[in-house]
């Protein structure tokens, strides 16, 4: 069994797309205060839309709290409008950025060799990746869940990748903003077994309808190195409450 390094957890807010100026700048600010206040048990990053990095991310200064962003191109630079790279988002000062999301996946039909491609132009850019996987209902009902998950690793992640840079996100699909999770024995299957696949000094975070009453128990779960929070994370006191069910 490997013997897995101490590390601290990572609660990951995806504010996805919501937020003008004000709110986002009223809800970092809200989140810096209160981390300045007492310090988190955990690492806490937001991830807000591309057009807030920078207000938020000034809101933010001073504070543990760091910036990440939702999505990158895997080219450094050139025509492809609309997009960012991972280089300009280091330079707006991201640390994090997601990856691989299933809305990405499904809106932008990205395969796993896009994902790839983008977790190498991230790491090239010295940003950490949070590369998403998880699996539909119909393939949990189908028992392929373990299935989708190692295609899903396999594919979209370069091969020798350190496992410190790294932070893999299961997110079923299924629970995904629908208020339902799998159960704890279900969490631990899945994360146990991505576990086996990946360095021991990787992270695994969990995702899927996080919130502060079920947040103590998924974070006591065994492999589950903190979460990706999508709807409560735009509420600061739900946030901060999953964030402090690290402790």
């Amino acid at each position: 069994m490997l013997k897995r390094p101490r590390m601290r957890k990572l609660v990951a807010g995806n504010w996805k797309m919501n937020g003008l100026r004000a709110d986002g700048v009223a809800l970092a600010r809200d989140l810096a205060g209160r981390a300045r206040a007492v310090p988190p048990p955990c690492e806490i990053a937001i991830c807000p839309p591309a057009t807030l990095l920078i207000p938020v991310g000034e809101a933010l200064a001073g504070s543990v709290i760091m910036l990440g962003a939702q999505d990158c191109h895997a080219a450094e630079m050139g025509a492809h409008t609309g997009d960012l790279s991972a280089t300009m988002l280091r330079d707006a000062g991201c640390r994090y950025v997601i990856l691989g999301h299933s809305e990405r996946r499904a809106d932008h039909h990205e395969t796993d060799s896009d994902v790839r491609a983008k977790v190498a132009a991230a790491r090239q850019a010295r940003l950490v990746p949070i590369v998403c996987i998880g699996e539909t209902q119909d393939e949990r009902a189908a028992g392929k869940t373990l299935d989708i998950i190692s295609r899903q690793i396999k594919g979209s992640l370069p091969p020798g990748l350190p496992g410190a840079d790294l932070v893999v996100a299961y997110e079923p699909v299924w629970a995904i903003g629908s208020g339902s999770t799998p159960t704890v024995a279900e969490v631990a299957d899945v994360h146990a077994h991505i576990r086996r696949t990946l360095s021991a000094a990787a992270r695994i975070l969990y995702g899927g309808s996080v919130k502060p009453a079920n947040a103590k128990e998924l974070m006591a779960v065994a492999n589950v190195d903190g979460a990706l929070v999508g709807g409560a994370s735009l509420v600061a006191a739900q946030f901060w409450a999953i964030a402090e069910a690290c402790g």
